[in-house]
């Protein structure tokens, strides 16, 4: 079985790590690492789990576990690393934003590789060091990708995404209190969101000739979970043209499915699906892309690393279906 740590155990990411992994057939958690609650249950934390486990969240480390899993706010992964030491066998999964900038990463010795399966599938196989994409990155690169890869990107891209209030994490700001989020609706960081980097190295790896914009619009919803991407950009090809793209490129990618069918976050939440759906009108192609930002976006492709890591099958201990009512 594969040990299991994970650091930073009380936040929302960490509490559907453990949840996928606590059923996970080829893996075991060794410890759950979290200052502000040693020696609570787990149970007590991520209420949902009463009566599933007996864990307790501890304040000692492991150093020998076979992979380490970094739930820590962003910025503080690298701060970790420098103040702990793991064995050199280890794989460690960073679900923070501190190594996502470029698709390689070099720090102290480690070398991280951008964790996207769809994208990096083999380098992730035989990496020792994953840097989990960021929730509005997958989303939005899982639905601009294949355009790249077919070398059709010609003109500017438009991006509109609205994540729920979980991608917003478990510490309180003025814009995440129930009174102000409830029946409400905003941008914020138009067209500097941190996760824009990610989507426009991926872009330009695979099409380097791209020189146009990509101009990203974030929103913030009046729900849980969930994130809704709508791309629009210039497209030659016929609707046709553009469905085949899509099914090529993802036709070794078991939760990525383009299908023909409109698309509303209740197909994708509580699963680690991405589903995509096209529109063409006159020359712009309309590309529409929905997850869950804590399981696509998050932990279920944090386990999809995992999975591919220790040469496992892809979808090993992933849950497929969705909880559509």
């Amino acid at each position: 079985m594969i040990q299991v740590g994970i650091i930073g155990g009380a936040g929302y990411t960490a509490g559907e790590l453990i949840r996928i992994l606590l059923h996970h057939p080829e893996a075991t958690i060794n410890f759950v690492y979290s200052t502000s609650n040693a020696g609570n249950k787990i149970a007590a934390v991520h209420q949902d789990l009463v009566g599933v486990t007996e864990l307790h969240f501890t304040n000692s480390i492991n150093p020998k576990v076979d992979v380490l899993f970094l739930c820590l706010g962003h910025g503080n992964s690298k701060k970790f690393l420098m103040e702990n030491s793991f064995s050199q066998k280890t794989k460690i999964i960073d679900l923070g934003n501190d190594f996502r900038a470029q698709q390689q990463y070099e720090f102290q010795g480690k070398h991280f590789v951008y964790g996207l399966p769809e994208l990096h599938k083999t380098s992730i196989s035989s990496a020792q060091y994953i840097a989990n994409p960021g929730c509005f990155a997958t989303a939005i690169q899982l639905g601009l990708l294949p355009l790249a890869k077919a070398n059709t990107l010609i003109d500017s891209i438009h991006i509109n995404a609205v994540t729920g209030a979980t991608g917003a994490g478990t510490s309180l700001s003025p814009t995440t209190h129930f009174t102000w989020r409830d029946n409400n609706f905003s941008y914020y960081k138009p067209f500097t969101h941190q996760h824009l980097s990610e989507i426009e190295a991926s872009v330009h790896l695979l099409q380097k000739n791209f020189k146009s914009e990509i101009l990203f619009l974030p929103n913030r919803g009046d729900f849980s979970r969930g994130i809704f991407a709508t791309s629009y950009t210039k497209f030659k090809g016929s609707i046709d043209d553009a469905k085949k793209i899509y099914k090529t490129f993802y036709s070794n990618s078991p939760f990525t499915v383009l299908t023909d069918t409109p698309l509303h976050l209740k197909q994708v939440v509580n699963t680690n699906k991405c589903l995509i759906h096209l529109h063409k009108h006159k020359d712009n192609l309309l590309i529409t892309s929905v997850i869950d930002n804590l399981l696509k976006g998050a932990s279920g492709q944090a386990v999809q690393n995992m999975n591919l890591m220790f040469a496992l099958p892809e979808t090993c201990g992933i849950e497929l279906k969705a909880t559509y009512f």
